[in-house]
């Protein structure tokens, strides 16, 4: 019976943190003055999934995200969806978002037993921006046949965002992880 109650708590969770990355798509893009780039709230959706209910739950959330992405439902910022997304200049963001959960969540069960919120944003900024770009920008640079060194340099105008997201993630991580843990240590840490 106890195993049965932790895969449907298992399912609930990727399910509300795969609705919870769809319903940041809600949020109206802020653009950056005199140069027009946007920037998206819904790259904190990896960042949360991960942080909040570890590796193997925060990448299926994101999985699950991206194959109802795939399959045309409207759920990117924009309501764009499809897999013609993928084929896009963002596509390897899209699918390093389960990448990036991933590595948050294994990094914060990891260091479980000393989380805090430094040590939160650090693992957020490792999956969220190191991880993540270096996937995304590998990808726009091959589809927008850009060089390596190009891309990432117009891709360095949304780090200062994603810096920001990744400390908004770690407190919010870190405060439930003191109200209600999700993660249980597993890890040595």
């Amino acid at each position: 019976m106890q195993g049965q109650q932790s895969s449907t708590r298992d399912i609930v969770y990727i399910a509300l943190f795969a609705g919870l990355t769809a319903a940041l798509s809600l949020f109206p893009p802020i653009t950056i003055p005199a140069i027009g780039v946007p920037i998206s709230a819904q790259s904190l959706g990896p960042m949360l999934a991960g942080s909040i209910l570890g590796a193997r739950r925060g990448g299926l959330a994101l999985l699950l995200f991206v194959g109802l992405v795939a399959v045309g439902l409207p759920l990117l910022s924009g309501g764009r969806g499809g897999l013609g997304v993928f084929f896009g200049p963002s596509g390897g963001y899209i699918i390093g978002w389960v990448v990036a959960a991933y590595v948050i969540g294994l990094l914060h069960e990891w260091g479980w037993r000393r989380l805090n919120v430094v040590s939160s944003f650090i693992y957020c900024v490792i999956g969220a921006i190191i991880v993540l770009y270096a996937i995304g920008i590998t990808w726009t640079s091959f589809v927008v046949d850009l060089s390596l060194l190009k891309t990432a340099m117009a891709s360095s105008l949304f780090v200062i965002g994603d810096v920001i997201k990744a400390g908004v993630a770690a407190a919010i991580a870190v405060s439930v992880k003191r109200s209600y843990p999700i993660i249980q240590k597993t890890a040595v840490a």
